[in-house]
């Protein structure tokens, strides 16, 4: 399994605003170039990382982006789930969505869930204040 390129970048671009002083603004050409993110596909992130409540966009020739909330405040999960929609690592872990012949009694489904799980749990613990330092430039 492999995050997208878009959840990548999206993570990056997030470190990058999380890194700022508070209130400072990042276009989007200062991100794209920073975090070498083709500027074309940054713009869709940012406008879907703003749509999610994660950054702010400010318009105008010293308008661009920052941070909607504290950097403590979003979790990886939160970017990632704002690229890729509910993670969901088997079909087995959709519920009723799942219309496997086996989902009944299903063997696999309990250890699937589990990781699913586990792996949404570490996304959620992973926040942008616990490692924006790292990433200061």
């Amino acid at each position: 399994m492999q995050l997208s390129r878009k959840a990548d970048y999206a993570l990056r671009a997030v470190m990058h605003f999380a890194g700022l002083p508070k209130g400072k603004l990042a276009s989007i050409g200062a991100v794209a170039k920073s975090q070498r993110i083709p500027r074309e596909f940054l713009a869709k992130i940012l406008k879907d990382l703003t749509w999610a409540g994660i950054l702010i966009s400010y318009q105008g020739v010293t308008g661009g982006y920052r941070m909607a909330k504290a950097a403590k405040d979003v979790s990886f999960l939160d970017v990632v789930e704002a690229m890729e929609g509910p993670i969901c690592l088997n079909l087995c872990c959709e519920g009723d969505k799942c219309e496997c012949e086996h989902y009944k009694g299903c063997k696999m489904r309990d250890f699937w869930i589990k990781q699913q799980d586990s792996f949404r749990k570490a996304l959620s613990q992973a926040n942008f204040g616990k490692y924006k330092a790292i990433f200061k430039e």
